[in-house]
């Protein structure tokens, strides 16, 4: 699961576009102006953002110029009308990673946004084992020896940057950025809510205390070195 920036100022078609990545399982925040697009990237985490670049306020391109002049590596890519060799050449001179001109079908965006989060390393790996406990990413499915075992996707999601991060210490507040939307009303306590319950899933399937809570800092997930792994697609 990704966390994705999505600046469009067409109401309707930004709608389209969440539903369909947050039917791929995907963290999917939605703002309609190069301002509030430029705001959001100075302060939060992103692992894809998709920009338009007919914005009002401040026009995608100037944003994207931004975010990479302040050091964005985050991959972007670029939404527009603009159809001429020329524009394509401005917007992926300006730091674009794709270009998709509109009108255009959901499922190539789809597809063209899988094609981006392969270029980043933790998207690159579809299964990870640790222990018995293994997630398949592509899948969306987590089984424990074998047998799998039903998550909520925000348990599946948590569960997933944690063992993407085994042996990091992972605070409250980077599940809070990189796994919840910054404008969701989750606190710490919504995070102490959703380990008890991965806790007590993987601990009925046979996995054991697989989570370590690292007192006044957050939580932890130890690889056990030959029994974990991670598989490429």
């Amino acid at each position: 699961m990704a966390k994705i920036l999505l600046v469009e100022d067409d109401a309707d078609l930004g709608e389209r576009i969440v539903q369909w990545l947050k039917h791929e399982h995907h963290t999917v925040e939605l703002v309609g102006d190069g301002e509030a697009g430029s705001d959001y990237l100075a302060q939060l985490k992103y692992d894809l953002v998709i920009l338009d670049w007919g914005l009002p306020k401040r026009s995608g391109v100037d944003v994207l110029k931004k975010f990479r002049d302040d050091g964005g590596t985050t991959p972007v890519l670029m939404l527009t009308g603009r159809g001429k060799t020329a524009e394509k050449e401005e917007g992926l001179d300006a730091g674009a990673d794709d270009y998709l001109t509109k009108p255009f079908e959901i499922r190539e965006m789809a597809a063209r946004v899988r094609a981006l989060l392969r270029r980043v390393p933790q998207f690159t790996t579809n299964s990870i084992a640790i222990g018995a406990v293994e997630l398949n990413v592509g899948a969306h499915k987590i089984s424990v020896g074998g047998k799998e075992v039903q998550f909520a996707p925000r348990e599946f999601a948590m569960l997933e940057f944690l063992m993407k991060h085994a042996d990091q210490v992972v605070t409250t507040d980077a599940l809070l950025e990189r796994v919840w939307s910054s404008e969701s009303s989750a606190s710490s306590e919504t995070i102490y809510t959703c380990v008890r319950a991965v806790r007590k899933k993987l601990k009925e399937a046979g996995a054991g205390d697989l989570i370590r809570t690292v007192h006044g800092v957050g939580y932890k997930i130890e690889s056990d070195g030959e029994n974990s792994s991670l598989k490429g697609e």
